[in-house]
């Protein structure tokens, strides 16, 4: 790919994955980013990799199963892969000191931590959803908890594709953090993930969770305070995945004025 610049060289991991299709497109038409480089898992076929991103209207584009390679080439990495991955990545980026946005949901506790450590040398943007509605929905969400008392019981519903490993979606773990900072509590303290046979009555102030799977559904999150005698639901759907994108490109210009650190989609909004 041919480089402005005047704009910030980008590369995408998993550059032939849903989300990484759908940045690659976005990237490639826009003149602040210039589209230099790729990643894909050891063992990749790079006939069929130069086939897709092809016919998503980038070609010569050099993609590599090396994070350092990949890290080298590119100021920001933009990183919707899985957790073993983008620890690998941040690790790259931490040696480079530049900027890693991360889109990837399900990190373990050891490996938050791992991101965190690479973030006192790299500029790292992490969000469990980087679509500007979804964190304006998160304020609400803590606005809500917090004025709405734990005579509202507090349920969190989402749905995405057949294909989503983790559950609860990291966007869905995300506004049950937010209604639980509302209520001044712990979600660990109050996480109900699981609902089988004869449960007793709900404990007044567990946050729920329900998980749907199904289709090619790009994200539905609600978000219900049941309280008596009334109904109040929150409410996103995401039609496309370009809005995690547009989100994420946005992340990385914010971020490229930004010192090494750990930062959130809520920073780049100024929420």
């Amino acid at each position: 790919m041919k480089t402005n610049q005047n704009s910030l060289a980008l590369a995408i991991a998993g550059c032939t994955g849903r989300m990484g299709l759908t940045l690659v497109r976005a990237a490639a038409s826009r003149p602040n980013f210039s589209l230099v480089a790729g990643s894909e898992r050891k063992g990749f076929k790079k006939s069929e990799i130069e086939a897709q991103l092809a016919a998503a209207g980038c070609k010569k584009l050099m993609v590599t199963d090396d994070p350092a390679v990949m890290a080298k080439q590119a100021k920001a990495i933009i990183d919707f892969t899985t957790p073993e991955a983008s620890v690998s990545v941040a690790k790259a980026v931490a040696k480079t000191g530049g900027i890693h946005i991360i889109g990837t949901t399900g990190f373990s506790a050891a490996q938050q931590k791992e991101i965190e450590q690479c973030a006192k040398k790299a500029c790292i943007v992490q969000s469990g959803n980087f679509s500007a509605g979804v964190n304006m929905l998160e304020a609400l969400v803590e606005l809500a908890a917090q004025r709405l008392d734990d005579h509202y019981d507090i349920e969190i519903s989402e749905m995405h594709h057949r294909h989503k490993k983790d559950a609860p979606s990291g966007t869905a773990l995300m506004l049950g953090r937010a209604a639980a900072r509302g209520r001044k509590v712990k979600l660990e303290n109050k996480k109900v993930t699981a609902r089988d046979g004869i449960t007793g009555e709900r404990k007044r102030g567990d946050i729920g969770f329900s998980v749907m799977r199904g289709g090619d559904v790009v994200g539905i999150h609600d978000v219900m305070f049941a309280g008596p005698g009334e109904l109040v639901t929150l409410r996103h759907q995401g039609f496309s995945r370009e809005i995690y994108a547009n989100g994420a490109l946005r992340a990385a210009l914010w971020a490229a004025k930004k010192k090494p650190g750990l930062y959130s989609m809520k920073n780049v909004l100024g929420f």
